[in-house]
């Protein structure tokens, strides 16, 4: 796994998710471009960090006042793409290497599809924020 630098930022936001779902959070990824926070925590603690009903995720977004997502980590890649692109079914995951670039192919259920790629894709995005930072990929193709 490679060593991931955190910022101030981020650090304080693994601090304030902490306190207030008391997960031990894996990691945090500031997402600008979509104006959220993305939480990365182990699977058995899910449960937990989102709270009854999303009662965590929605004290954390009213404290932050930026949307918060919070993913299941995971080392294994299949795996991960999996919990990243939840609820949407994950058929097979791909990676092609090619000029120094690694990408990652990943056959979803067509009727999933829409809800893999997300509004503006928004889904893609983080799954190339997270994949890029853990498993060093390039780029994230649905298909």
């Amino acid at each position: 796994m490679p060593e991931i630098k955190l910022t101030q930022e981020e650090m304080n936001y693994m601090s304030l998710f902490q306190d207030v779902t008391k997960v031990t959070v894996r990691d945090c990824i500031i997402d600008t471009e979509n104006n959220r926070i993305i939480f990365l925590v182990d699977p058995q603690f899910m449960g937990i960090a989102i709270g009854k009903s999303g009662l965590n995720v929605r004290k954390l977004r009213k404290i932050i006042g930026k949307d918060v997502e919070i993913v299941a980590y995971s080392e294994n890649l299949e795996d991960m793409v999996k919990n990243l692109m939840a609820p949407a079914r994950v058929r097979s995951v791909k990676i092609v290497d090619s000029d120094s670039k690694k990408s990652v192919y990943i056959t979803v259920d067509p009727q999933d599809k829409g809800l893999a790629i997300g509004k503006s894709g928004k889904n893609v995005t983080r799954a190339k924020l997270i994949l890029k930072r853990y498993m060093d990929i390039d780029s994230v193709v649905i298909v």
